[in-house]
């Protein structure tokens, strides 16, 4: 067993689940599956399997994110996998940039009106789709 890439966390990942999530942290933008095995293929990772399952691992301990929208994976950028069991996550849809936006209030405030309702979450994702500073013209 490995730990996690530098800077990272301490949870002992795996060979595969380290190179998973080194390359998602080096990643400019989030990364489907089948990227990865791509990316990966060198390292001696060759089938989608040994790809899907680090990445439900890295998900199931929080290094790492599934965006629902694209189908990708981007590593957290909290970089401790804990205490955020909401995200949101701000998508430029030119560059594929993703930047994890954390706000306790919208957690809190989330929570709140799922209570309400009588539901009880587990997890929320929120997707916002647009464009990023880079990419937005100067004019806009």
């Amino acid at each position: 067993m490995t730990s996690a890439a530098k800077g990272s966390p301490s949870p002992r990942l795996t060979r595969n689940q380290a190179m998973v999530y080194d390359a998602l942290v080096s990643a400019s933008g989030a990364m489907t599956a089948y990227q990865l095995l791509d990316a990966l293929r060198a390292e001696g990772l060759n089938a989608p399997p040994q790809i899907y399952r680090a990445l439900q691992r890295l998900t199931d301990i929080g290094l790492v994110h599934r965006l629902e929208s694209t189908h990708a994976f981007v590593a957290c950028q909290h970089g401790d996998g804990t205490g955020h069991d909401t995200a949101a996550f701000a998508i430029c849809d030119d560059c594929g940039d993703v930047v994890e936006l954390s706000d306790a209030r919208l957690a809190r405030d989330l929570r709140s009106l799922a209570d309400g309702s009588g539901f009880t979450p587990h997890r929320a994702s929120i997707e916002l789709h647009g464009t990023c500073e880079r990419c937005r013209p100067a004019n806009d």
